[in-house]
């Protein structure tokens, strides 16, 4: 598509005035402003009637707005926030002129039209546009100016200069730009300039149509942000932000945000593509306990407990496990959680597929008859067992998402803990789902559906929801927790995967998971293996999975010793983590944090775009090519070495070489951080005693008395109080507390 070909939308004209929005009438169909709150700018364009779909569930703050014609232009008001429609009226001399938009909070620009000219005419691509698929729109984008989200994508963060399209695939790796998961989620932290200074902005595309984007896309325009939606009608949020942090958190307003999880989940999850056989799965997960490996959930993937050739109904293979029963016993004796695989599709060999049929649960083709999926085995070779044709649940009816919903609940009620919701990326464009919307709009939709099912059947048996989530989309974040997927056992797979998790916390999801050791092409050899396991350690969840074996043991007994470490590394922060998801929960802000989003204020720092914040303290640097060399730069301040207490100096860049036992994590100076003890898992966390010590980092200390400071100690025989401010302390009883090097560790006995 070439934008310049477009016919821009002219012909504004003033239709109404009402008390929570402005309707105007076009030469593309009714335009409607409104404000969801005084920093979020809401725009709707086009006539037709379209379904909708669960993606938002705040509500508008219902703030009243005004209406006044200044300069040629339509100004709509909403406390601080002024929305400028224009033109107001017809130019005489020079015949219809393009509809535009800016919005200002705050006195300050946030959303321009885009400033590229042309020779004869004002816009060289339209503001707004229809085009034969759907709508055109482009706003300004600063030079230079970053803009990052758009999904999981897992190249640069900086999505500056690149066309991405927001589209479900089952990627089959981390190596492009397909992705499991979108959102038509962007934000840039330098707004539109003016007098006044500027505001960063953001932009949510309210659909579940295919948006293709442009992101400062030199085919399309240096100087803007734009983006083709395929859809009947264009619904667009404007957001207004002083950080990246206040975007995301208007973002997750409107698409709301994660729940709780159970602490189990925060432990370490080991899984392999398959466990062939009932006797296969239960050696390796009684060697999981017999060698000390700690771990909390235990994963039947595929064909581990489904027969292949009638899967996917909710049973379990009777050749294999004709008393499933005891398996979920030897779970249960052996304290793990047990997570089985799932795909939202059903071989014509089912014996329910005919019963399905009849009822209508399957997506149609154009002449309304199901729509029969072929696997396309390709790509896979001899990894996976020929599957035959198969229907595609429809989630748009009623009846067979319940039906989906109730086989959950039953498998809860037998002592499954937990599913891994794959797939859900396989909806053909040609396809039809029962709402009359072709593939081109429920692609993105049905995947959403599917795992909101799944994920309320866990919330409503166990009170609190959790899924193991490939696919998603904007919302997705409500339903904790993501995976990235299956990438190569390679070094770039690792890099792929951070940077996947990166990109998907800042399009407003929160929580974020990788195969350690990569999933396909391995195995990995020891280095590789370790680095990704560090990785992963250090990540918001954590599962050990691949394609053949990937349990620590099958590797040398040094990289088996050094997995034992980081694993109790990883239990030993659970308390820490359970921190991290309560701001999550309040704000939408990821555990896992890009520089840009968690030091807005030092741009150096952005470019390195490999290092992250695990939550608010902890910088990671993960090893990302063999040999241990990293490079990396440290914000201003005082930082601390996590593991030696070594301080370095922020604002710097240092390169090193690091040995395989460790890789670079900091601590800022004035931060707390309170450890669990290093369990085999947490069911042996006891009542009472889940937090085992508290770290504080480079503050001066008084050993006796309290003192004015940011954080005092008072300590007598029996107890110690912590005061990190002045009204809030912690008292910790039956503890000894230790000093040096600017560290202090209080240990509860």
């Amino acid at each position: 598509m070439d934008p310049q070909k477009l016919t821009p939308i002219t012909n504004l004209q003033l239709v109404e005035i009402l008390a929570d929005r402005v309707r105007f009438s076009t030469d593309g169909g009714q335009l409607e402003i409104s404000f969801w709150d005084e920093d979020i700018a809401r725009l709707r364009l086009g006539d037709a009637e379209v379904n909708s779909y669960p993606i938002i569930v705040g509500k508008p703050a219902g703030k009243a707005i005004s209406h006044s014609v200044e300069d040629n232009q339509h100004v709509i008001r909403c406390g601080q926030g002024e929305v400028r429609l224009g033109p107001a009226h017809t130019d005489a001399e020079n015949g219809p002129q393009p509809v535009h938009l800016s919005y200002d909070f705050k006195e300050s620009a946030v959303v321009q039209p885009s400033p590229d000219g042309h020779f004869v005419r004002r816009f060289r691509i339209p503001p707004f546009a229809r085009t034969n698929k759907g709508w055109f729109f482009s706003v300004g984008l600063q030079p230079g100016a970053p803009i990052y989200g758009f999904g999981e994508n897992y190249a640069t963060l900086n999505k500056r200069g690149q066309q991405l399209t927001s589209w479900a695939e089952d990627a089959l790796g981390v190596n492009a730009e397909v992705c499991y998961k979108n959102a038509p989620f962007c934000w840039t932290p330098n707004g539109a300039a003016s007098e006044n200074g500027s505001s960063g902005y953001g932009v949510f595309i309210h659909t579940t149509a295919r948006v293709t984007h442009g992101a400062g896309y030199p085919a399309w325009s240096n100087w803007s942000y734009a983006a083709h939606v395929e859809d009947e009608r264009l619904d667009l949020f404007f957001i207004a932000g002083d950080s990246p942090a206040a975007m995301i958190e208007r973002y997750t307003s409107i698409t709301g945000r994660t729940d709780d999880v159970p602490l189990w989940s925060l432990g370490n999850w080991i899984s392999r593509a398959y466990y062939q056989t009932f006797e296969e799965a239960e050696e390796i997960a009684r060697t999981i306990r017999q060698r000390q490996i700690p771990c909390d959930v235990y994963t039947l993937d595929g064909r581990a407990w489904q027969d292949t050739d009638s899967r996917f109904y909710f049973q379990w293979d009777p050749s294999r496990y004709p008393e499933p029963e005891k398996f979920i016993g030897v779970m249960r004796e052996l304290d793990l959680k047990l997570c089985v695989w799932e795909y939202p599709i059903c071989s014509k060999n089912n014996p329910l597929y005919e019963e399905f049929d009849r009822k209508g649960w399957f997506l149609k083709d154009a002449e309304s008859n199901t729509y029969e999926y072929e696997f396309d085995l390709s790509p896979f070779g001899k990894v996976l067992t020929p599957l035959p044709n198969s229907g595609l649940f429809d989630f748009t009816v009623p009846e067979a998402a319940r039906w989906w919903y109730d086989q959950h609940r039953k498998l809860h009620e037998m002592g499954v803990d937990v599913f891994k919701v794959d797939f859900g990326e396989q909806v053909p464009e040609d396809a039809y789902a029962s709402n009359g919307d072709s593939g081109i709009k429920c692609h993105n939709a049905i995947p959403f559906l599917y795992n909101q099912t799944c994920f309320q059947a866990s919330k409503d048996h166990f009170g609190t929801g959790l899924v193991w989530s490939r696919s998603g989309w904007a919302g997705s974040q409500r339903f904790a927790l993501q995976w990235g997927g299956d990438p190569q056992a390679s070094w770039n797979g690792l890099a792929g995967s951070i940077l996947g998790g990166l990109s998907w916390g800042m399009s407003g999801a929160p929580f974020y998971a990788h195969d350690i050791g990569g999933f396909y092409g391995g195995p990995p050899d020891d280095e590789l293996y370790v680095r990704w396991l560090q990785a992963g350690v250090l990540s918001p969840f954590c599962r050990i999975h691949g394609i053949g074996p990937r349990e620590p043991w099958y590797f040398s007994t040094e990289t088996e010793r050094i997995v034992k470490e980081w694993l109790g590394l990883r239990y030993r922060l659970i308390p820490y983590l359970q921190r991290q998801v309560k701001e999550a929960m309040a704000s939408g802000m990821p555990v896992m944090r890009s520089m840009v989003l968690a030091f807005p204020e030092e741009q150096r720092t952005w470019a390195f775009e490999m290092q992250y914040m695990l939550g608010d303290h902890l910088l990671v640097v993960p090893i990302v090519q063999p040999g241990g060399w990293t490079t990396y730069c440290l914000p201003e301040g005082i930082w601390y070495d996590y593991f030696t207490g070594e301080q370095r100096a922020g604002g710097q860049v240092y390169s090193q070489q690091i040995g395989i036992d460790r890789i670079p994590v900091f601590v800022k100076e004035g931060a707390v951080i309170a450890e669990g003890p290093a369990v085999q898992h947490t069911g042996e966390i006891k009542s009472g005693r889940r937090i085992e010590k508290i770290r504080v980092f480079g503050v001066p200390l008084a050993r006796s008395v309290d003192h004015e400071a940011e954080v005092s100690l008072k300590a007598t025989e029996k107890s110690v109080r912590l005061s990190f401010t002045p009204s809030v302390a912690c008292e910790v009883h039956n503890a000894h507390h230790n000093l040096s090097d600017g560290i202090l560790e209080v240990y509860t006995e």
